[in-house]
Order: C-alpha cells, then structure tokens, then sequence
C-alpha cells in the first residue's frame, strides 16, 4: 500500500489534538496503565545522567517532562500537535517547573534540525511517536536523528506499540476487528477504516525491528523492556490486585525483574529500548 505521507501526518495530529487531555490522563487512570510508568521511570532512573538537558521527543501533554523536572533536568518539550504543547503548558506551570523547561517547540521527531548536533545530555522519544511514521523512511530518519542531537554517551530512551502486543489486544478486546489481524502481522501498518476504527494511523513494532533501526548507528544497546510486564492484557485482574497493598508490592517486584526478559519484551503493549550513543 502506498502511504499518504502528508495525510497521515494530518490523521495524527487531529487524532491527538482531540484527544489532548485522554493522552495527559492515560498514564495515570487507574494502577493497571501507571506499570508503562513506573516501568519506565525504573529505567529513566537507572541510565539518566545525574543531571542536564533532556530532550522529550513527541513528549505531549508533557508527563515525563514535568517528572524529570521536579527532579532538577532542564527539558525541552518537542511535539507534532500544538494542542499537546498547549495542554502541556498549562500543566509545567501548574507543577511549578515551569523554569526547568526551556523551550517548548512544534515539530516532528523525524526533523530535528532546529537543534544542532550532540545537543543534549539524554534524549526520551516516548508514548510511540516513532509508530505515527508509517513510511519506513520516516522512521529511519527519524531514529537517525534521536542519535544525531544526544551528545557523546548520552542515553536515548524509545517506547513504541508492540505487534504481538497488538495481536492480543484484538483477541482481547477487539475480536470483531479479527479480519485484519494477518494484516497486522505481517504488514504491521495501520491506517482507520482500512484495518478497522478506534485509533489513528500507526505502526506496530517487532522488538527486532526497532533493535534492528538504532543498530545501524553508532550506539550501544542497554537493554529492552515490556512496559505493562507480565500484567499486559489482564487489565482488571491487574487493578485488582492493586488493592492488597502488600501483594501489590510483590507483584510490582516481580514486574520489575521479569520485564527484559525476551518473552515478555515483545508480548507487552508497549516496549522500551534504551541504548547509549558512542563515545
């Protein structure tokens, strides 16, 4: 299928832009989504240099941005929508940092050229920005230039939709969708009322895939992990659980040290790499 670059870049941003307050509540709803998180946060906190400037790539309404600055990081805030900027805005300053972020700017990830080269102390591009690119140049250009502006050893942080992921959630919860779950597959592209309704136009990762777009440039691979772990897909029983504050704790523990191992990384929602520029 030949890709509309320019149309699915236009289905992306009024996706986004309406639905700008459900993204800045999606991480935070209910204990099952705060795992991607906390999960994320675990890695963040692991590979972070104790301080400096961070970029949140296609960061939105700006929840990493806002965390990482009550923590004392300078942050620039990137992103495709200008509702998300907007929101996000209203929600620094509400958090008292605003300070702490010194530029917000509209753009995509795929087009950093507004920074120069080796910019930045740490550089985060998550949520899945990359899978809104559905042309593999896209998302080519876009890994080469997250490599471009991270300074010499600095972290890069990338979490994207998985595909096997993906599959169970249409077992799951969109069984009626099942027609296009070989499309899925072997395509991994998804663009509304061609293979179904409920999203906007995206792309689903393999962890391969991904490992095998930032292995062409000159980083280091850290590590890979499931952002919702073991409790993926089991959304209810997860929430549950969180009411036993001490089997929470347990469970959280177990999430934490299960979550790179490969049966998990790619059979999650969503999944995070984290890999080093070269010295």
């Amino acid at each position: 299928m030949e890709i509309d670059e320019k149309r699915i870049g236009e289905m992306v941003k009024e996706w986004f832009a309406k639905t700008a307050r459900g993204e800045w509540r999606r991480l935070q709803r209910d204990p099952y989504h705060k795992i991607e998180f906390i999960v994320t946060m675990h890695f963040l906190e692991k590979y972070l240099p104790r301080h400096g400037l961070v970029l949140d790539a296609g960061g939105g309404p700006g929840r990493y941005t806002i965390e990482l600055a009550k923590r004392g990081y300078d942050v620039v805030l990137l992103d495709f929508v200008p509702e998300m900027l907007e929101l996000a805005k209203k929600r620094i300053r509400r958090a008292g940092v605003l300070r702490k972020v010194k530029q917000f700017v509209q753009g995509s990830v795929e087009d950093l050229s507004i920074f120069p080269n080796e910019r930045f102390d740490a550089v985060l591009c998550l949520g899945a920005p990359l899978c809104h690119l559905l042309n593999a140049n896209q998302r080519e250009k876009a890994v080469k230039e997250l490599v471009r502006v991270a300074k010499k050893e600095a972290p890069i942080f990338v979490s994207v939709i998985s595909r096997i992921g993906l599959l169970r959630s249409i077992l799951v919860e969109f069984p009626h969708e099942m027609q296009y779950a070989k499309h899925h597959l072997e395509v991994g592209d998804y663009v509304p009322g061609l293979q179904g309704e409920g999203f906007t136009a995206a792309h689903w990762f393999l962890p391969e895939e991904l490992h095998g777009l930032f292995e062409k440039h000159d980083v280091k691979m850290l590590e890979m992990a499931g952002l919702e772990g073991l409790s993926s897909h089991h959304e209810k029983k997860t929430n549950r659980l969180s009411k036993d504050k001490e089997k929470w704790k347990m469970w959280m523990e177990i999430l934490l040290k299960t979550c790179t191992h490969p049966s998990v990384v790619g059979s999650s929602e969503h999944f995070l790499l984290v890999c080093r520029k070269a010295g």
